[in-house]
């Protein structure tokens, strides 16, 4: 069977899997580095692919090849296909004044839930093309094409980018997240780009999941690529029922569902995933550095943390710990603070504190997943990815909490091999992406053990109103 290739430009890193397209077997792998920053000149991203590639072999002896990368970033380009500033980036905060204006001028939080899917926050597209209107008037008048990181690398694949007639195209997925395209309908919506940028700007065009959108210089075949969260729900074989929580610096909370979402409190925003269904997302701040925190505090290394929070009993002694060490963005508190609650002479133990980080973190993910309820997901299981996933109390307390099965992947590059499945889908067109569930080797599965989560989370619930009511 042919071999392809999926690529993950994310936030820090390129990485680059060549993949067994019958059975996802990763056959070779390559990285590169990205610069730091919130800002980034794309060619950085274009010269870590190429490094990435060659680490990873080559790709003359692949058959078709897709990217997925980092969303909401905007691209800027001019007449002649150059850049016209390094791209601002979705870790870039500097709109957030441009997302309350976007809100106020087109009708309120209630009317962008429901014309678009999602109320503008600092990291959407929409929200970087008003600060580049009101703050760099000549780059935006320099502006007539608007693309994200991924298209932008899948049109550099065609070899052809500083051709202006090439045409540039993206997916459902990533366009659900530049805040000018709505998952329910389908359409983009130029009217508010242009409210945004201050006059109209071309926008790719939005190719079908398993459309092949062009052929790179080895003749391969070139798909259209998605978004790194739903690049992620793809290469886990993320189906109706399912939600991806990944537990990184930040947690996000995904879940795959049949019907789009339209919140108005701005929890959920409405995505859209790498197949034609939908991809209600609900991020938290505080996620793998809560643990990373209080095993500093403990003097312990993860596993000890583990340790101690496995030997507590369910309900940490009393002991609540709400999490916001950074603000928090669900619930939208940037200015709240992390507090201990419930501290007594008898459940102030090591052991309590532990359990108490883990059970905190995971009742501010519980919030997330009812909220993604709420827009009609059904939640039959999670899976869980990222670094703190390989933690054992992580994995048991989250099933606990949750109230539901936790499964753990094994480790791997899941936005790079969704992309991956995606090429192989180009391939055979017309049917579903290639079936690359294997024997489940290396997976762990959680079940709840004692139907303690809802006592958790009515005690947490207590001690976050009380942090959220403070001065």
């Amino acid at each position: 069977m042919p071999l392809v290739a999926g690529v993950d430009s994310s936030t820090q890193s390129c990485k680059v899997l060549v993949v067994d397209a019958a059975t996802g077997h990763v056959v070779r792998r390559g990285k590169a580095p990205h610069p730091d920053g919130t800002e980034v000149h794309p060619d950085h991203w274009w010269t870590a692919l190429r490094q990435a590639v060659a680490e990873a072999g080559g790709l003359d002896d692949v058959a078709a090849v897709s990217v997925g990368g980092q969303q909401h970033g905007m691209v800027a380009l001019d007449d002649d296909g150059e850049v016209v500033r390094p791209a601002l980036l979705w870790n870039d905060t500097r709109s957030a004044g441009a997302a309350r204006e976007l809100t106020d001028e087109l009708g309120g939080a209630q009317a962008w839930a429901t014309r678009v899917g999602l109320v503008p926050v600092a990291s959407f597209t929409v929200t970087k093309l008003r600060w580049l209107a009101h703050h760099e008037p000549e780059h935006a008048a320099r502006t007539t094409r608007v693309c994200l990181p991924h298209d932008w690398l899948t049109w550099r694949l065609h070899g052809r980018a500083s051709e202006t007639t090439t045409e540039i195209t993206t997916d459902r997925s990533d366009a659900s997240g530049t805040g000018y395209w709505s998952a329910a309908t389908g359409e983009y919506l130029p009217e508010v780009l242009r409210h945004a940028l201050g006059h109209d700007a071309a926008v790719p065009r939005v190719a079908r999941p398993d459309e092949v959108v062009g052929e790179g210089a080895g003749g391969w075949a070139l798909g259209p690529g998605c978004g790194d969260n739903a690049g992620a729900a793809l290469g886990l074989g993320a189906a109706p029922g399912d939600v991806v929580v990944s537990l990184g610096t930040s947690g996000v909370v995904t879940a795959v569902s049949e019907v789009p979402a339209a919140d108005a409190t701005g929890s959920v925003a409405g995505f859209a995933d790498a197949t034609g269904r939908f991809l209600p997302l609900v991020a938290t701040l505080n996620a793998a550095q809560v643990l990373d925190v209080t095993a500093g505090l403990l003097d312990v290394d993860h596993a000890g943390l583990s340790e101690l929070a496995l030997a507590a009993a369910p309900g940490s002694g009393g002991v609540v710990l709400v999490p916001y060490l950074q603000g928090e963005r669900t619930p939208n508190r940037p200015d709240a603070t992390g507090s201990f609650l419930g501290l007594t002479l008898a459940g102030t133990t090591r052991a309590n504190l532990a359990r108490a980080a883990v059970e905190g973190l995971w009742c501010g993910l519980a919030d997330g997943l009812d909220a993604v309820r709420r827009q009609g997901a059904e939640v039959r299981r999670v899976l869980l990815v990222g670094g703190a996933a390989a933690s054992p109390a992580v994995r048991q307390i989250g099933a606990e909490v949750l109230g539901v099965a936790v499964e753990v992947p094994p480790s791997e590059e899941y936005v790079a091999r969704g992309a991956a499945r995606q090429a192989a889908w180009v391939l055979s067109p017309g049917g579903a992406p290639p079936d690359w569930a294997g024997d489940g080797d290396g997976w762990v599965r959680c079940e709840p053990r004692d139907g303690s989560g809802e006592q958790v989370r009515a005690r947490y619930a207590e001690g976050r109103e009380l942090t959220l009511s403070r001065p």
